[in-house]
């Protein structure tokens, strides 16, 4: 069943007309004809079935039916600070995040980060990446949508967090993820390719961030992330 994402509140028994991505993607992508099933939700953990009724050359309207509950959240409220990597890795890490079950995700810039955008380039590439989300949750059965929030330098990150446990993963470290006591709500720190600095590691600490080590090899940042994520689930969450 095709799973499409509406910006609006959506009103069961109702008729709506489809945004303009959306109407690209049914009709242009998919190919989708009257009377043609879909299912829609707009981040409140209903879905609706739905029914294409009507196709033009720039609208699309579906007739959608009754709402139902359908809630695929993980208990562990995971949030994600990400220092930018380079080219699509970015986007492959938060588009396998949220399949993985992350709940937020706030891009981060370090010393040894190596994307450099102004603001109107770093302002479309939350806009990009927060699609990217959308398209993760369309695929995977999420009906929330996670939040791509403001990038900020990592201190700036550290010093923003209260509660929960406050995770940063470190190739010496002599914590795993087996040696942690449960908290539902965990802030996983990522670096970037080559590392934080030492400096950087040392900050972490002033912020009662915990280090942990993954195992035995280094791995690339998407790995890392994906790893820690795959394992903090495993441990606390809805993975198993």
């Amino acid at each position: 069943m095709t799973r499409i994402f509406h910006h609006s509140p959506i009103l069961a028994n109702s008729h709506l007309q489809l945004d303009q991505e959306a109407f690209h993607h049914v009709v242009r992508v998919l190919r989708m004809k009257v009377g043609d099933p879909l299912t829609l939700f707009d981040g409140s953990n209903y879905i609706f079935d739905s029914i294409l009724t009507e196709v033009n050359k720039n609208a699309a309207i579906v007739s959608v039916g009754e709402g139902r509950y359908d809630n695929r959240e993980s208990s562990l409220n995971i949030h994600l600070g990400q220092v930018i990597s380079r080219g699509d890795k970015m986007d492959f890490t938060i588009q396998k995040s949220v399949e993985l079950g992350v709940t937020s995700i706030t891009p981060l810039f370090s010393e040894r980060c190596g994307v450099k955008l102004d603001n109107e380039r770093l302002a479309k590439k939350i806009q990009q990446w927060q699609k990217v989300v959308i398209s993760a949750c369309e695929q995977c059965g999420r009906n929330q949508i996670p939040v791509v929030k403001p990038a900020m330098d990592v201190e700036q990150w550290c010093s923003t967090l209260k509660d929960g446990l406050k995770l940063n993963l470190h190739p010496r470290a002599k914590h795993s993820v087996h040696t942690l006591m449960p908290n539902n709500t965990i802030h996983l720190l990522i670096g970037p390719e080559g590392g934080l600095s030492d400096s950087e590691i040392a900050m972490t600490a002033n912020y009662d961030f915990t280090d942990i080590l993954l195992g035995p090899r280094i791995l690339r940042t998407e790995t890392a992330a994906l790893t820690a994520i795959t394992a903090l689930q495993v441990k606390f969450g809805d993975l198993g």
